[in-house]
């Protein structure tokens, strides 16, 4: 099977670096615990544009631009950009990419969307097919709750289960050749429903996809979790992480602290009054390129395993009341320096 180990899981011939991150981000995500750790932060949600989808097309096009920048590159050195978002045919990306000129797919993995823009990136770098290859993430808090919930002027109120949706995009540059952090396998997920049709309850929904990854890629590589320096879901909140310690604990595996959420990173809860945490396609994303890279890249963390997290539901299976199914995808990312894996 070549390249294949085990029946989820890839390993890459040689690490693919990643040359750089850029993590553009909304007021809300500018006030939590990682603040100081984005490249940008916006005083105006509305990013001075007339509405929020179009907002969030700008936090695209605005941040995959600085990615690259960050790379040393230009854009005519991309040879694909990777990149999707919530909105309806995701126009967030369309919208955002559309003037850069570059070969584009388009990829709707929900939240898991960065995890899954980052797998097919370095598969296509593995496999000779691309030298550099931008990849990416978004969304908008204002412009997902009006989508997938109630529209922000009728002040419904939000139960304990809700998370809030992270407002602004993550890109990274992935190559061929240089120096970065690397992905070096790639673990991707199957769709899981349990039959969760609560919209408020994301970290229900997703908690078992992201539990059926970790097992399916402990299996493949004969790892566990103690063989991480930290594990990073995408956007399961504190109810989703607990599920996840419970159903592994079930199958043998103990999740110690070293398993955190980026949904519980990039928010003070109580402070911030986002109960379960964070949650949509930025929230991994600029948590990753933000906070994890750099410390990928001082050697701080030698391997991480990056689980982004999705709910694959629309609007029209939400109102037709269908479950929610679930999807998780993983990379295992090595720093560099001495703190590097072996």
């Amino acid at each position: 099977m070549g390249k294949k180990i085990g029946k989820q899981t890839v390993r890459l011939s040689k690490g693919v670096p990643i040359l750089s991150t850029a993590s553009t981000v909304g007021p809300k995500e500018a006030e939590g615990p990682l603040g100081a750790y984005f490249d940008k932060k916006v005083e105006d949600a509305l990013f001075g544009q007339d509405t929020w989808e179009q907002a969030e097309s700008f936090f695209v096009q605005e941040n995959m631009a600085l990615a690259v920048q960050k790379a040393g590159l230009k854009m005519k050195d991309m040879d694909y950009i990777l990149c999707g978002d919530l909105l309806n045919q995701c126009t967030g990306s369309c919208f955002g990419i559309k003037n850069f000129d570059i070969p584009y797919f388009g990829l709707f993995g929900a939240c898991s969307t960065m995890g899954e823009a980052m797998s097919l990136g370095a598969m296509l770098i593995d496999g000779g097919f691309a030298g550099h290859v931008l990849t990416g993430a978004s969304s908008h808090f204002c412009a997902a709750e009006k989508q997938f919930r109630f529209p922000l002027p009728l002040g419904t109120q939000r139960p304990p289960t809700s998370t809030w949706t992270v407002t602004g995009d993550g890109a990274a540059v992935l190559a061929g050749k240089g120096e970065g952090p690397k992905i070096v396998e790639i673990t991707t997920g199957k769709i899981v429903d349990m039959g969760v049709t609560d919209a408020n309850n994301m970290g229900a929904a997703m908690a078992p996809a992201a539990a059926a990854l970790l097992l399916a890629h402990f299996g493949d590589t004969g790892r566990t979790p103690q063989d991480y320096d930290v594990i990073a879901t995408g956007d399961l909140g504190t109810i989703g992480r607990e599920l996840v310690v419970e159903l592994l604990s079930k199958e043998g595996y103990e999740m110690d602290s070293r398993f955190t959420d980026c949904g519980i990173e990039i928010f003070d809860a109580e402070k911030q009054d986002t109960h379960a945490g964070g949650s949509g396609c930025a929230c991994s994303a600029v948590t990753f390129c933000g906070y994890f890279y750099p410390k990928l890249k001082a050697g701080e963390i030698g391997r991480m395993l990056f689980i982004p997290t999705g709910a694959l539901m629309s609007p029209t299976s939400s109102q037709q009341g269908q479950p929610i199914p679930g999807i998780a995808h993983g990379l295992v990312i090595e720093g560099c320096g001495k703190g590097a894996a072996k």
